[in-house]
């Protein structure tokens, strides 16, 4: 039998039957256990094998492996465990608490992937893409991915899940007030990370940048800039979610009995699929053929691959700069609360493991 390649969209939102819900600091989140308490995570039940599917299609297809960015291309987590462990020993909870305030923040922004749908794809490009992630994306790929990071229904997603190990890890619940304060302190306005209902356009998505290719339709070309920068957004955080781990795994250091630590391995196992599609998507773009306005073609590994690059200077640039800047500065105002705050300030950044040289981009024209 040949493996299924069209998929409805409620197959793809579908979840696999569950003995028992989640809960995470009394709440209901999505997911859940099944009979022998493995996790199974949310909308999975057709989107892993519809994935792995597509996959091996485009391998037999095009003769070509899926896209990588591999983790190493990222730098570890700042601050990192020796560092984060110091700040929890002497009692400086605050810092770390607003890291995980950001990231739960951040995670609210994969919301926006329902509104940055160029509608149908195949006009952009030459070659067919009946039978792929490309021909899925608003068919179910974009809302399991958004349902994902800001729940859905009465259940939560990643961003209240990360809010919740916080909240179990202190011992103490942050209001919304709390919240706010912190992602003003830490660059990220109020309201920012707000998640679009289904269907819902306009300030939502996000701000136009300039151009990289002027004749190809910019909803096209946007939707793909997006899809890049989040693909390295859900690569990169898996140094986060070990970081979080190590740190709220910790009985000496955090409360909960190791249940915050457990949340953010649940949101791990969930972030995978969100990282195929993604990376399965852009290599059948690479793969193609890209249709300009004016009818003329474009290598799809040229478009993707100026697309990865200024991605990845976004990335590994500016935007780690603005983080680690306003993580110092959560961390000196925690300090200066802290009788002997000067000297565990010089241990923290003894302790850093930040390195001087500038990261490497990778090549995806090599692909082709």
């Amino acid at each position: 039998m040949s493996a299924q390649l069209d998929w409805t969209e409620a197959e793809l939102l579908a979840t696999a039957e569950l003995a028992e819900p989640l809960f995470a600091g009394g709440r209901r989140c999505h997911g859940g256990f099944d009979a022998s308490g493995t996790y199974i995570s949310p909308r999975t039940a057709g989107r892993v094998p519809a994935i792995g599917n597509w996959q091996a299609k485009h391998r037999a297809v095009f003769g070509t492996d899926i896209i990588d960015a591999p983790l190493a291309d990222w730098p570890g987590s700042y601050p990192n465990v020796a560092q984060g462990r110091l700040l929890l020993r002497h009692g400086v909870t605050a810092p770390i608490a607003s890291i995980l305030t950001r990231i739960g923040t951040v995670e609210g922004f994969g919301g926006l992937i329902r509104v940055v749908g160029c509608g149908e794809v195949q006009p952009h490009l030459h070659e067919p893409i009946t039978g792929t992630a490309l021909a899925h994306l608003e068919r179910g790929l974009f809302e399991a991915h958004a349902r994902d990071e800001t729940g859905h229904g009465n259940e939560l997603g990643h961003k209240e899940m990360w809010f919740a190990a916080r909240d179990i890890a202190f011992d103490r619940p942050y209001s919304e007030d709390e919240t706010a304060e912190v992602m003003a302190r830490m660059g990220i306005p109020a309201g920012a990370a707000a998640a679009p209902s289904r269907g819902q356009v306009g300030s939502a998505a996000p701000p136009p940048v300039e151009p990289l290719f002027a004749r190809v339709d910019q909803g096209f070309e946007s939707m793909l800039r997006f899809m890049v920068g989040l693909m390295f957004i859900e690569v990169s955080a898996f140094h986060t979610f070990a970081w979080a781990e190590a740190l709220l795994d910790d009985p000496e250091l955090c409360a909960g009995d190791g249940e915050a630590a457990n949340i953010i391995r649940y949101i791990s196992a969930d972030e995978t699929p969100h990282v195929e599609y993604l990376r399965t998507a852009i290599t059948e773009v690479r793969d193609r053929t890209v249709i300009d306005r004016d009818g003329q073609h474009i290598p799809g590994a040229t478009f993707v691959a100026r697309i990865w690059e200024r991605g990845m200077a976004e990335s590994l640039g500016p935007r780690r700069a603005l983080f680690i800047e306003a993580t110092n500065r959560e961390i000196a105002r925690a300090l200066e609360q802290v009788a002997g705050g000067a000297d565990i300030l010089q241990e923290f950044h003894a302790l850093s493991d930040i390195a001087p040289s500038a990261p490497s981009t990778p090549s995806v024209e090599a692909h082709q």
